[in-house]
């Protein structure tokens, strides 16, 4: 039909699927090829209590709400502004494919079924979706046209790059304001552009400086003061204005940023053991991404002696914090007793599956391994009166699928952003050591 839209076939990776199980929902009017051989990887993935496992099961799911008691002949309708979703079956490699690859692996299957459809269907782009950057390169060596998997991406990764926004030359009496009477109306600040809920500022005079926030609930500047935290004081702007949204109780999600040792889990351990009389308990987490994604098993040990080395750094904060005091003192005692009763919690992120997190201040460590569909599942875990952190550092995936314009952390800031219970701080200066800043900038 003349003006007709001309529709691409997207032929998917398994890691989309384990990345986002609706992934098929996410092509508009445009086919969906599923080589059999992905569904053969799928069942592996099926039995476990990791992400990817659930994300297998939940496809299956999905894939058998689709499909019913109705053959796959020619493919199945998704909707009626949808395309077909169509389960390849084996295709034969080309002389090219055996040219270029000796071994029959699922990886090299795949490429054949997308080869064979991007020559099937001369008129319309074939397209293989991946996020495994080698097949990708692999594809494109072979003429196949191929991308990554871009809807949960965000756009700008610019937030987590600049620091906290800096204004010379501004007025005395705005600053008197605030330190006279704690605030203005944004009216009369004349700020621009207009900053998002709990954007924070310095603001520098001729006479004075001050630290500010934007109060969207009151749409006015308001002074930030300095406080510590159980021992722990700021040493910089970034780290007050961190303290600043750990502290409040009004914010119920907080984004932390930044670079090794720029102090992001120390400050929100330190916010927490605060605030510990507010909440019935504190979970302090992470995801463990294991060394060249080998798996646990081969760790000797027991559970508990198999994941001590990736909670070690946790525990290392602890240390900190305890270090500011003299062992017999009352805050001291404060955190041993914690620990004894389990209302202060250090664990795999693992464990945190399926609970309900009703008042607790929860802290999850290197969110940038996590993968958007991961953050939701733990935001919505989160109950009455429940505080979540995320901190993380853009610079350090582990995680060979994502990257810093798709993790969880990104993804979520990048949301969440204008939400007046949230807040983002992206931490610059490193205050662990000289060194340590050093090679984070150099190396």
């Amino acid at each position: 039909m003349a003006g007709r839209k001309q529709t691409k076939i997207f032929v998917l990776d398994t890691n989309v699927i384990l990345h986002d199980h609706n992934c098929i929902y996410q092509f508009k009017d445009n086919d969906i090829v599923i080589p059999l051989t992905v569904l053969e990887e799928l069942d592996k993935f099926k039995k476990g209590n990791d992400p990817i496992n659930f994300q297998a099961r939940e496809f299956v799911r999905v894939l058998d709400d689709i499909v019913g008691e109705k053959l796959f002949n020619g493919g199945i309708k998704l909707g009626a502004e949808s395309g077909k979703l169509i389960i390849a079956t084996g295709k034969p490699f080309s002389d090219t494919l055996k040219q270029s690859f000796k071994e029959d692996i699922p990886d090299h299957r795949i490429l054949a079924v997308a080869d064979f459809y991007t020559k099937d269907n001369p008129k319309r782009p074939t397209i293989l979706v991946t996020k495994d950057i080698n097949l990708r390169m692999k594809a494109k060596s072979l003429g196949i046209m191929s991308e990554d998997y871009e809807n949960d991406k965000i756009k700008d990764p610019q937030v987590f790059e600049k620091s906290i926004t800096e204004i010379e030359g501004y007025k005395d009496n705005l600053i008197d304001s605030l330190y006279n009477e704690g605030y203005f109306p944004f009216s009369e600040s004349g700020l621009e552009p207009a900053p998002v809920p709990n954007e924070y500022y310095i603001l520098k005079g001729n006479k004075s400086s001050v630290l500010a926030r934007y109060e969207a609930a009151n749409d006015r500047i308001v002074r930030v003061e300095k406080k510590v935290a159980y021992g722990i004081k700021p040493r910089n702007a970034e780290q007050t204005f961190s303290l600043n949204s750990l502290l409040n109780p009004d914010i119920k999600l907080v984004s932390l940023s930044g670079k090794a040792g720029t102090g992001k889990t120390l400050l929100a351990l330190a916010a927490a053991l605060e605030q510990h009389k507010m909440y019935e308990q504190i979970l302090l987490a992470r995801p463990i991404v294991a060394l060249s994604n080998r798996d646990l098993g081969y760790l000797p040990g027991d559970a508990t002696e198999k994941i001590s080395p990736y909670m070690q750094p946790l525990f290392d904060n602890l240390t900190v914090i305890k270090h500011a005091f003299n062992p017999r003192s009352q805050e001291y005692q404060k955190i041993e007793e914690l620990l004894k009763e389990e209302r202060l919690i250090i664990t795999p992120l693992a464990y945190i599956r399926g609970r309900s997190l009703s008042n607790a201040f929860f802290i999850v460590d290197e969110a940038q391994n996590l993968t958007p569909h991961e953050i939701k599942t733990i935001i919505t875990r989160a109950g009455e009166g429940t505080k979540m952190v995320f901190t993380g550092d853009l610079q350090q995936i582990d995680s060979p699928y994502l990257d810093m314009k798709s993790n969880g952390l990104a993804y979520m800031t990048d949301r969440m952003r204008k939400q007046e219970l949230f807040s983002h701080v992206n931490l610059i200066k490193g205050e662990r050591s000289y060194l340590a800043e050093l090679a984070s900038d150099l190396l």
